[in-house]
C-alpha cells in the first residue's frame, strides 16, 4: 500500500486510523496522565509517562519531566515556565497540531504555521483578595499565521477542533481527592 505524506502527516496511517476508530469507537479512548512532586516555593516538577489508549495500556521510553516555577516578581526563581504559561504552551501545541492533521486529512497544503498567545489572569482571584475575580485566565488571545492553500475560515474551524482549546472552552469536571501522607 502507497502511503502519501502532507504537511508531515502520513495521511494514509491518519486515514487509516480514523476509520479503525469509525469503527471501533473504544480504539479513539485515551487516558492521559501526569504526577507532580513540589520542591520548595513555587517549583515543583510534572513527571509524564504511561497513558491508556487504542484499547491498550502504553509507555514511552523515555519519561517527560517538565520544571515548574514562578518569575522572581512571584517569588520564585524561574528555573522554568509557570503553570498558566504551560497552559498557553500546551493551547499552542494543540492548535497547531490538530491544524496540521486536520489540512492534511483535507487535502489542504500548508507550508508554514506560526502562532502567538497571551492570557490576562488578575491575581487578586488566585490570593483571595476579591472574591469576583476569578484565578485563572479571563481571555486568551491566539494569533495564526500561516502559509498555504488553506483559507482564513477553514483555519479558524479547523483549529476550534483542538482537545485541549475544547477543555480550556467547555466547563470539565476536575475530581479532587486527598490523601493523607
Amino acid at each position: 500500500m502507497q502511503e502519501n505524506v502532507l504537511n508531515g502527516v502520513n495521511t494514509t496511517r491518519l486515514a487509516n486510523t480514523i476509520e479503525a476508530i469509525r469503527m471501533a469507537p473504544k480504539l479513539g479512548e485515551f487516558q492521559f496522565r501526569a504526577q507532580n512532586t513540589w520542591e520548595n516555593g513555587g517549583r515543583n516538577h510534572a513527571t509524564i509517562n504511561g497513558y491508556r489508549g487504542a484499547a491498550q495500556e502504553l509507555q514511552r521510553s523515555d519519561a517527560f519531566r517538565l520544571v515548574n516555577d514562578e518569575p522572581p516578581v512571584l517569588l520564585g526563581r524561574d528555573s522554568g515556565p509557570n503553570p498558566v504559561e504551560y497552559v498557553l504552551a500546551g493551547l499552542s501545541g494543540c492548535m497547531t497540531t490538530t491544524l496540521a492533521y486536520h489540512a492534511a486529512a483535507r487535502g489542504l497544503e500548508i507550508e508554514s504555521i506560526s502562532s502567538s498567545y497571551e492570557g490576562d489572569i488578575d491575581l487578586r482571584g488566585l490570593f483571595d483578595i476579591d472574591p469576583d475575580v476569578r484565578s485563572g485566565y479571563r481571555e486568551i488571545r491566539v494569533k495564526f499565521r500561516v502559509r498555504g492553500g488553506i483559507d482564513e475560515e477553514t483555519i479558524k474551524e479547523l483549529v476550534q477542533k483542538s482537545p485541549v482549546f475544547d477543555t480550556l472552552r467547555n466547563p470539565v469536571n476536575i475530581r479532587i481527592e486527598v490523601e493523607k501522607a
